[in-house]
């Protein structure tokens, strides 16, 4: 199994709620190496480019104004098959869905709000961790 990177987004109910430590605890206990860290507020316009893959879907609109409402932490991750430990980590995209224990399952209140991203392929993550981070940027 090749090393993977993968994007973990901490979207603004995590920082609202104040959950940014108790998610990457559990993130680092699942083995996750992380490369880099910084807590940013998203622009329209980064938000809108970093769904843009969303963009003619109805719930577009509400993502873009849900991921300005506030600061947000992305997080470049690294370990053997990132992408899938991460998501199988966050649980289903809602929480009533998601399996005990997960990050979703354990502080996510909707589907709307649910607490991360994750990247949904291992092409994804490479692309996602660098819409964030500069490859000089990761230690």
């Amino acid at each position: 199994m090749a090393v993977e990177r993968t994007l973990c987004i901490m979207k603004p109910d995590c920082v609202r709620k104040g959950l940014q430590g108790a998610v990457l605890s559990q993130i680092q206990k699942a083995g996750f190496k992380v490369l880099g860290f910084k807590q940013i507020r998203l622009t329209k316009e980064q938000a809108g480019a970093f769904y843009a893959v969303h963009k003619e879907r109805s719930f577009y609109p509400s993502l873009v104004e849900f991921m300005t409402s506030g600061p947000v932490v992305p997080v470049a991750l690294e370990k053997k098959n990132a992408v899938a430990d991460y998501r199988t980590l966050i649980g289903a995209t809602d929480p009533k869905d998601a399996a005990e224990g997960t990050v979703r399952k354990l502080y996510a209140d909707s589907k709307g709000e649910n607490i991360v991203h994750g990247s949904d392929s291992v092409e994804n993550g490479k692309i996602e961790v660098g819409f964030f981070f500069a490859e000089s940027d990761l230690v």
